[in-house]
């Protein structure tokens, strides 16, 4: 699926302040949503997306007006599909300039640009996330990276369309990093170049150079390239996975290509930024991050909770069930859940238009504030169980409607 025609889709430009109008219109076989992500939509959470819980889906050949409302965000967001694994291919950038007359807290760039990180899989994703969803193993590995939708010159499907980014010597460009691969966390760097960070998530930072990023999935990064190299040579972008945990994990690099606009004669080896399973890398980098925190800027800290939230987020590994076929561990499936509950979104109608009309039977607001059986979080050894009153163990993800009602 895409937008338009186009891989990945168009790039939104407002001003912080602004209230944007998005028709879309469903002409695949599939539902799709539309979400603007990072975006506050402050009391509009209608047209925000997520399928089941702030709206229907918009269903083949349906259309639907989309309200998006900017009032603090400024910087980079994206906008992407929420329904199942829509997401894979249908994402776009989301611009957000300063207020009209208002100027950046940093020296204007010459340029700026997005550049997206992405996935692609040579199979049909629809089917592939059928056939994840009946195994319950894990979650599906893409068989390339992607920045702003070509994989780069290590494929032979990309090589003469691979992405490249013209510069002039002495110039400085915004480049507007966003992460919409599917669950991966990944390095970013570019050979023989620092880059500045100075927003992430549509706010501002404190500026700190570095000569690599560590950008989370959905996660937006703001940079600073200085074009102060050598004008007559090519300098390779690229980017990679980071995985501690899964050694299944496509190891392959993607590449774009930075050259300067005169006398490009040369062209450098693609930077590894890190090594695949450098944590001390990633955790490095994050930890570097602070608030911009001026008069311009400033930031408000709570300094009371209302309500304390004890939330557990556990992977459990529950029985095959009887005559089907699991590809978890040890045969099993697995299934998430928070505080021993697992979602199941209802079919008929959006969690929040329930609530707004009083209709019951869609949700329940019985999810716990703290888990309800305890566990040991952290032993990995043991194995997870159907709950019952007479067992204390880790449960099964058994699957319950709920709802989250804030308190005050």
């Amino acid at each position: 699926m895409t937008i338009n025609g186009n891989f990945p889709g168009e790039t939104l430009h407002v001003h912080r302040g602004d209230t944007l109008i998005v028709h879309v219109v469903n002409r695949s076989p599939h539902n799709i949503t539309i979400h603007w992500h990072g975006v506050n939509q402050p009391r509009y959470p209608w047209a925000d997306g997520p399928e089941y819980i702030t709206q229907c889906p918009i269903q083949p050949g349906g259309k639907f007006s989309q309200k998006v409302i900017f009032t603090t965000e400024e910087g980079t967001l994206w906008w992407h599909a929420h329904s199942e694994w829509t997401r894979a291919t249908v994402y776009g950038a989301i611009v957000v300039y300063p207020k009209k007359g208002h100027a950046y807290p940093f020296p204007k760039p010459h340029a700026d640009l997005p550049i997206i990180f992405g996935e692609w899989w040579k199979q049909d994703i629809f089917e592939l996330f059928d056939d994840f969803r009946r195994s319950g193993g894990d979650p599906l590995v893409s068989h390339a990276i992607t920045i702003n939708g070509q994989p780069g010159d290590r494929y032979n499907c990309s090589r003469q369309d691979m992405f490249k980014l013209a510069v002039d010597q002495g110039k400085t460009y915004l480049l507007r990093l966003i992460n919409a691969a599917m669950q991966d966390i990944l390095f970013f760097s570019i050979a023989g170049h620092q880059l500045t960070v100075v927003g992430t998530d549509g706010t501002y930072t404190k500026p700190f150079k570095s000569d690599y990023i560590t950008i989370s999935p959905g996660q937006t990064i703001d940079v600073l390239l200085r074009a102060d190299h050598p004008i007559a040579a090519s300098y390779y972008m690229a980017a990679k996975f980071y995985s501690s945990a899964r050694a299944a994990v496509n190891l392959n690099t993607t590449t774009a290509l930075l050259h300067y606009t005169t006398n490009n004669t040369t062209t450098t080896t693609p930077t590894a930024a890190a090594a695949t399973a450098d944590t001390n890398a990633s955790v490095a980098f994050t930890a570097r991050f602070r608030s911009l925190a001026d008069k311009k800027h400033p930031v408000d800290v709570p300094q009371k909770a209302d309500t304390n939230l004890y939330f557990t987020l556990s992977m459990n590994a529950v029985p095959c069930p009887a005559g089907a076929t699991c590809a978890g561990p040890n045969g099993a499936r697995l299934a998430a859940s928070v505080n021993n509950v697992s979602l199941v979104l209802p079919t008929s109608m959006d969690v929040l238009g329930a609530y707004y009309r009083g209709i019951g039977g869609v949700y329940g607001d019985d999810f716990p504030s703290n888990p309800p059986v305890s566990f040991d979080f952290t032993n990995l050894t043991i194995p997870a169980v159907d709950r019952t009153p007479a067992t204390g163990n880790q449960v099964s993800g058994r699957n319950r409607r709920f709802y989250v009602k804030s308190k005050k």
